[in-house]
C-alpha cells in the first residue's frame, strides 16, 4: 500500500447481518393488501417514488420506510384505504422493528481476526433504536472499536469518522454491500472502498462501479482479509 492502512470501517446492514430479506417480505405482504387497487410493478414504483422523496424528512430505516408505505396506499387508494389497512401496515413496521438478527457468513470470523491487526469501527445509516438494537442483539459489538449511527454517509462523514477513530480516511477503508453508500462516497473521501454485493440492495444504493485503484470487490467478508494482506505487500489479489 501507499499508505498504511490502520482503521477499517464496516457497514452493518447487508455487510455484517441480513437487512434487506425483511423489506422484500414486507413489500410483498403491502402488494397483497393493495392488490385491489393496483398492480405489484406500479406499487413498488410508487413507493420507490415515495421513499426517494421521503428521505430528506425521515430518513433511512424502518420509520420512514413504514411511513412511505402509508402514504403510497393513500395516493393509489385515492384516499379512499381502509384504516384496517393503515393499522395492518403499522403492526408490519414494528413486526420489522423487531425481527431476528441472523449474521451474514464469515462476519464474526472476519472482525475478530482484522480487529489484532487494525482499528475496526461499524459505520451504518439508520433509525438510531433500531441500529442499536440489532448491534447489541448480534453479539458483535464488543469487537469493534467504536461505533457511528449516522443519516448519511459523505464524503465529509467519513473524512470525521475516519479522523476521529484512526489516522484519517486515506488510511482508511470502507467495507459494504452499498455501492453508493459504503464505496463511492469512501474513495471520495482518499480511502479504499471495498464492495461485498448482497443478493438483496435497495435500488436507492445502487451507482456506477468505481474506475479507480482504491476500489475492490470480494465475493464475500472470507477474502477481506486475503484482500488486505495482499494489498499491504503490494501485490495484485486473486481470489481463489
Amino acid at each position: 500500500m501507499s499508505q498504511t492502512l490502520t482503521t477499517i470501517g464496516f457497514d452493518a446492514d447487508d455487510t455484517l447481518w441480513h437487512n434487506e430479506r425483511f423489506f422484500a417480505l414486507t413489500q410483498g405482504y403491502f402488494a397483497d393488501l393493495l392488490v385491489d387497487h393496483t398492480d405489484r410493478d406500479t406499487l413498488m414504483a410508487r413507493l420507490l417514488e415515495a421513499e426517494r422523496r421521503n428521505l430528506p424528512h425521515y430518513g433511512f430505516g424502518i420509520k420512514g420506510f413504514t411511513l412511505s408505505m402509508i402514504e403510497t396506499a393513500i395516493e393509489v387508494t385515492d384516499g379512499r384505504v381502509p384504516a384496517s389497512v393503515i393499522s395492518e401496515l403499522l403492526d408490519a413496521g414494528r413486526d420489522m422493528l423487531s425481527h431476528a438478527v441472523e449474521l451474514l457468513p464469515h462476519a464474526a470470523d472476519t472482525v475478530e481476526y482484522l480487529r489484532h491487526k487494525y482499528k475496526v469501527v461499524v459505520i451504518t445509516k439508520g433509525d438510531l433504536l433500531d441500529q442499536e438494537r440489532k448491534l447489541a442483539q448480534s453479539g458483535l459489538r464488543a469487537l469493534f472499536d467504536g461505533v457511528e449511527i449516522v443519516s448519511a454517509k459523505t464524503p465529509e462523514v467519513y473524512s470525521r469518522i475516519f479522523a476521529t477513530h484512526g489516522t484519517g480516511a486515506d488510511q482508511g477503508m470502507m467495507v459494504g454491500n452499498a455501492m453508493a453508500s459504503d464505496v463511492v462516497p469512501m474513495i471520495a473521501a482518499g480511502g479504499w472502498g471495498v464492495h461485498v454485493p448482497h443478493g438483496l440492495t435497495w435500488e436507492i444504493e445502487h451507482a456506477e462501479t468505481p474506475q479507480h485503484d482504491r476500489f475492490h470487490e470480494i465475493a464475500d467478508l472470507a477474502h477481506l482479509p486475503p484482500l488486505i494482506d495482499a494489498l499491504s505487500q503490494g501485490e495484485h489479489y486473486a481470489p481463489s
